[in-house]
């Protein structure tokens, strides 16, 4: 949950809430024009190629020199993959090119309102894409706003996941916000040997059965952090920040600077600081920030991954002729296309529990008795059915889905195609920002609302992939 500041507008009651609930011209042919079509063919414009995103072996120095390179997955030869900007109404053609021994999809984790056989899961939304072979996206996001693209394939995800398949792919305004940067920050987490070689993948191994595949290395947009951002003093930035790591929940610091949250996954909110200038920060979360530098030059500002003793991300260094700060107020506008409100009180109301995983014994230790680590998670009693949907419901029903995480573990639930609401306890209101993926706590029942608006069929998965490739995940239909 991300809470805000008293000094920010009171959260929207229920009530307060639900209270804010063309034709085109044509023209004829002339005689003439007309005879003049029929004796020669229509000409239309060719549409652009799709891009080429090849997915292929490659190497990176993950760690500082002198360590040497790693063998990882690569995008068009870098990893992660190219960050793609499009605007807001465009096509995104891409052509995806396997060639790796993996069996590969890229889900688009944030992607609201597009045709379900574009949303990327291998198994599920489309074929795999087997090795040697390709697929074409046609995307066109009806939201502006920031994306994370990575490897999703019912049952194997993790390993091309975890060897570096993931991007950013960013919706821009119409107008887009005056800044002097436009900074995307991309967290991957890595799990490394000694020799710097990744480690096997064992998808039935006692870590998947409690947080995952936790990494011993994390990166920056693929290089060791903290990535060193230089920029004038006084300069306005925003960041976007998207967590792509396989299963590392972690919460972010924000350090020198205030930081002013303007988008929650993707989604434009109500302006607000951090509490204690930290948020939470799980696989598949983005936030949209924007910091404005101390004007003094030699000013530093971080982003510090609160693991261990601290980890540092990126480090702003206030350098050359400084200029003169923005004073007007940071701020997207609301993302008209989404819902005020949800009509609680007509809702649909269905219920996920979640059970299984490792144990905590009274001394804090796993305990991992009579677990069985091939289907080590619960769903509603087992693990994900292709053949029977959560709910179908006719297009623009209200959801009200509860959520009771009866593990050890914290949960991150992501819902595909859509934007949801996080409800109070009492059902007397919801946060004021949309989310497509929420953390429930261990041994805690939370409620999202949302319009089931998009129709096709869409699943409800783990954003940690080891999670989701045991089978915690399930689906629902919108006809």
């Amino acid at each position: 949950m991300i809470d805000k500041r008293p000094a920010m507008p009171p959260r929207p009651t229920r009530r307060a809430t639900l209270a804010g609930l063309g034709s085109a011209a044509a023209s004829a042919l002339t005689g003439k024009a007309a005879a003049q079509t029929a004796a020669s063919p229509l000409s239309f414009a060719a549409e652009p190629p799709a891009r080429p995103l090849v997915i292929a072996p490659g190497r990176a120095r993950l760690r500082p020199a002198p360590a040497g390179e790693t063998e990882i997955l690569t995008l068009n030869g870098v990893s992660p993959g190219p960050v793609l900007r499009i605007r807001q109404g465009e096509t995104l053609r891409l052509k995806l090119e396997n060639r790796t021994a993996l069996p590969l999809a890229l889900h688009w984790h944030g992607l609201r309102g597009g045709a379900a056989a574009q949303d990327g899961v291998g198994g599920f939304s489309q074929p795999p894409v087997n090795p040697g072979g390709s697929f074409d996206y046609h995307l066109t996001p009806p939201d502006s706003g920031t994306i994370l693209y990575r490897a999703m394939v019912m049952g194997g995800s993790s390993e091309p996941a975890g060897r570096g398949v993931a991007g950013m792919l960013i919706v821009e305004e119409a107008a887009p916000l005056p800044v002097d940067l436009d900074l995307p920050v991309l967290v991957g987490d890595w799990l490394l040997g000694d020799d710097h070689v990744i480690r096997p993948f064992a998808p039935h191994s006692e870590a998947n059965a409690a947080a995952g595949r936790l990494g011993s290395w994390l990166t920056v947009n693929g290089g060791p952090p903290p990535q060193r951002i230089a920029v004038r003093p006084g300069s306005r930035l925003r960041l976007r920040l998207a967590n792509a790591c396989n299963a590392r929940i972690m919460r972010l610091r924000f350090d020198g600077v205030k930081a002013h949250v303007i988008a929650v996954d993707g989604q434009p909110t109500d302006t607000f600081e951090p509490v204690r200038a930290q948020l939470p920060f799980a696989p598949g979360s983005r936030y949209d920030l924007v910091v404005d530098m101390p004007e003094e030059p030699g000013a530093v500002a971080s982003v510090t991954a609160l693991i261990g003793a601290g980890v540092p991300l990126v480090r702003l260094v206030a350098e050359g002729e400084a200029k003169r700060p923005a004073t007007e107020p940071v701020a997207l506008k609301p993302n008209p296309a989404l819902p005020a409100g949800v009509r609680l009180q007509d809702a649909r109301r269905p219920q996920i529990v979640i059970e299984g995983g490792a144990k905590l014994t009274s001394e804090a230790k796993l305990d991992f008795a009579g677990l069985d680590l091939a289907r080590p998670w619960r769903l509603n009693g087992g693990a994900g059915d292709l053949g029977k949907p959560l709910f179908s419901v006719r297009r623009g029903t209200p959801i009200v889905l509860a959520i009771d995480n009866r593990t050890a573990f914290l949960q991150p639930l992501h819902v595909h195609g859509h934007a949801f609401r996080l409800l109070h306890p009492l059902d007397d209101g919801w946060e004021p920002y949309f989310l497509d993926t929420v953390q429930i706590p261990e041994n805690r029942k939370l409620h999202i609302a949302f319009i089931a608006d998009n129709p096709g069929r869409w699943l409800i998965s783990s954003s940690v992939l080891e999670r989701f490739d045991l089978g915690l995940w399930t689906w629902f239909e919108v006809t």
